[in-house]
């Protein structure tokens, strides 16, 4: 099985993190690395996206230099969302040619993974007709008394209960001659009140939720994490191997020396 670099960024600044992807996803389409997974989590900052619009923007520039909140405009799809601490963010670049050229289905697998995800702790999560991402019904909206919950099929859409689901998991995403970069943003232990800035990912009258909130309990990036890489690595049938954030540096150290051109005496 093709391998799958998993490197944990920790806790990084968006525009650092915007820099590195460009790096990575140059390297990726020389081939000069493998597929990549980073793993990260971000200090509070909003991004909007190329077919975004500004007004779901609810908060003044004010309010969020008060708040600590950055501001970005980025090339990824989407409309507008919030990063921030508790929140496990996903950035995959890897060959999508060499898996399946066809977008919409490499966006309904990033879904897929949120989903087992959710399922590996008793939640169930779907997806809803129209609305990328991953959701989740809100308490007393879909009752099993009798049973524990059971994750529904990967195909499932919709709510037969007309309940207003709230999104756990969200998507955006950049291919370039195949080469992904974005992704996914999952909520573990996300201080949910920074989605009333905006309007998420313009949808109105949806919540953002959370593993924490849902679960009613304390859960830990390091629960999910290890979750969130195994069912990346099952849907697209990578084999996960983690790599230091030093062993990547030196590895597009080394493709960006060779790119450089060699100097000509006069």
């Amino acid at each position: 099985m093709t391998s799958c670099l998993i490197v944990e960024l920790g806790f990084i600044g968006y525009a650092d993190a915007f820099e590195l992807q460009k790096r990575v996803v140059a390297a990726r389409k020389a081939d000069a690395i493998g597929d990549v997974l980073l793993l990260c989590e971000h200090p509070h900052v909003i991004t909007l996206g190329r077919s975004g619009k500004r007004e779901n923007l609810l908060a003044s520039e004010r309010v969020l230099a008060q708040k600590g909140v950055e501001f970005h405009a980025t090339n990824r799809g989407g409309d507008i969302t919030y990063h921030g601490p508790g929140q496990i963010v996903g950035y995959p670049v890897i060959q999508l040619a060499a898996i399946r050229r066809d977008v919409v289905w490499y966006v309904r697998m990033l879904e897929e993974v949120m989903i087992r995800t959710c399922a590996d702790f008793g939640i169930v999560a779907r997806r809803e007709e129209g609305k990328t991402g991953a959701w989740i019904d809100p308490p007393g909206k879909e009752k099993a008394k009798d049973s524990p919950p059971r994750a529904r099929s990967s195909q499932s859409s919709g709510n037969s209960q007309g309940a207003a689901a709230e999104k756990i998991g969200a998507i955006g995403v950049h291919i370039s001659r195949w080469v992904t970069s974005h992704g996914f943003a999952f909520n573990v232990a996300t201080d949910l009140r920074y989605f009333e800035l905006i309007v998420p990912c313009g949808i109105t009258e949806r919540k953002a939720t959370s593993l924490e909130k849902v679960l009613g309990r304390a859960v830990k990036r390091n629960e999910a994490a290890p979750k969130l890489v195994e069912h990346f690595g099952d849907v697209f049938g990578r084999e996960p191997r983690q790599a230091t954030r030093e062993e990547l540096f030196a590895a597009l150290e080394r493709f960006e020396r060779e790119q450089q051109p060699v100097a000509v005496p006069a």
